[in-house]
């Protein structure tokens, strides 16, 4: 892992797991109070597991399909500027999608084209992963396109990963889409890896 914030050497799921253990024994219920602890713990971080504990925070029953919060998801993803950390926050995003499908597609599309950070636009791309049958074909398509040229291997990976996702329920779309464009080759082997 590359990082210039160092590690205490705690793994992920073990973070989770203390948080959720924290929260629940200190008795922290509200929005307001998760949202400030998250914010606190990912700003003032010196290590790199604070900023998954402010992500676990974010995971948390009280605080998913809160549209207020996409600024922070959008701070995160800006910030963290690392897989990690945006591969965490997409989950979020499909909770919007789930949640505020209109308002969080607008935000994605408007991400998909961001101009100042390569992790928005992954954030943007990988956004309704573990959405099955409810990922929206357009919007995928949408945030798709004004990245499918793009050089960047954390963005090729995202776009074939985002397809190849879809492809466990739409099987015959990712064919087409794939044969439909010109994919680099680490996306479309990413896209069409199980089909």
């Amino acid at each position: 892992m590359k990082s210039a914030m160092p590690f205490l050497g705690v793994r992920v799921p073990e973070v989770r797991r203390l948080v959720r253990g924290l929260v629940k024994d200190l008795g922290i219920t509200g929005p307001a109070e998760l949202t400030a602890a998250a914010r606190e713990l990912w700003d003032d971080a010196t290590h790199r597991e604070e900023r998954y504990a402010a992500a676990a925070l974010l995971g948390l029953r009280p605080l998913k399909g809160d549209l207020g919060l996409v600024p922070f998801h959008e701070h995160v993803a800006r910030t963290g500027a690392w897989w990690d950390h945006v591969d965490e926050a997409a989950h979020r995003i499909a909770d919007l999608h789930d949640a505020h499908p209109v308002e969080t597609a607008q935000v994605v599309r408007r991400w998909s084209t961001d101009d100042g950070s390569l992790w928005v636009r992954r954030l943007a791309i990988i956004s309704q992963l573990g959405r099955k049958d409810r990922v929206d074909l357009d919007l995928l398509v949408a945030v798709l396109e004004p990245n499918l040229a793009d050089p960047e291997f954390f963005i090729r990976k995202a776009v074939g990963w985002s397809l190849r996702e879809v492809a466990r329920v739409h099987p015959d779309w990712v064919r087409a889409y794939a044969a439909a464009h010109d994919l680099s080759p680490l996306s479309r082997r990413e896209a069409l890896k199980h089909l």
